[in-house]
């Protein structure tokens, strides 16, 4: 059996993958801030799916909870064989309007974070001659709207540079972006999400199966869901100076209230 590491599995997306994974048989390490969480959805994922699940607490945001993470993936004698860079979070406020600690704090997360654990397993998996990993973006990565879009901007292009380095080594890397997903991710930034349509919203346990998916195809950028395949595609033909007001606008209109 297969061994699989999800950061921020507690919630969301995290939670998605979580399920998915051990139904189809993986053993889990799961990674979060809230101990009991974690011991709660390993025990019922264990018990339902018959899975070994091992859990892991830490912050992403301080260099402790990465190493902690880092050593785990790069473990030799328990292998990780799947890696889900799910942590991450958003800030309520435009620039400026949030403080510099929380800013930074974001980076850590977004960019650190997935450096340095997206590092620890890929030389592992290199080793091995097989694994993947998973880092979630965001569809914000294609918009120019603020620090959030920024780091998901770096996730994407990181993590198909990585790819491209990696090509050969039986280690496969992909960049998943969602649109809005219903999870915890807006009502812990204190986000409304109320004026939000409800086409825009996508099922996290349909999105998890369909990066799944693109993974095994060797796809290195997914973007589940064909309404914002369709959206995506108009970005990348709309000129940068109007989708920047575009951008602006529509954030205002759908996004921290």
């Amino acid at each position: 059996m297969t061994t699989a590491l999800i950061t921020g599995s507690t919630a969301g997306i995290g939670a998605a993958f979580a399920r998915r994974l051990a139904s189809d048989g993986h053993n889990l390490v799961l990674v979060a801030r809230d101990t009991k969480r974690l011991q709660e959805q390993a025990t019922e994922l264990h018990d339902r799916h018959g899975v070994e699940v091992e859990v892991r607490t830490a912050d992403l945001a301080t260099d402790d909870g990465i190493e902690t993470v880092a050593a785990r993936l790069s473990d030799r004698k328990a292998p990780v064989d799947l890696l889900i860079n799910n942590a991450g979070f958003a800030n309520k406020g435009r620039y400026l309007d949030v403080s510099l600690a929380d800013e930074l704090k974001m980076l850590k997360v977004h960019c650190e974070a997935v450096l340095r654990l997206t590092s620890a397993a890929s030389e592992a998996m290199r080793e091995r001659g097989r694994g993947g990993v998973v880092n979630v973006a965001s569809v914000a990565a294609f918009l120019p709207r603020g620090t959030y879009g920024a780091s998901k901007a770096w996730v994407v292009q990181f993590t198909q540079g990585v790819a491209k380095d990696l090509a050969g080594t039986g280690v496969r890397l992909m960049a998943l972006c969602p649109g809005f997903v219903r999870t915890e991710f807006h009502q812990r930034a204190g986000m409304g999400t109320d004026n939000i349509p409800n086409w825009m919203w996508l099922d996290a346990d349909k999105l998890v199966a369909a990066a799944l998916g693109d993974l095994a195809r060797g796809k290195t950028l997914s973007i589940p869901d064909p309404r914002y395949k369709a959206l995506m595609g108009l970005v990348k033909v709309t000129p940068r100076g109007l989708l920047g007001g575009v951008s602006s606008r529509t954030g205002r209109k759908y996004g921290p209230q």
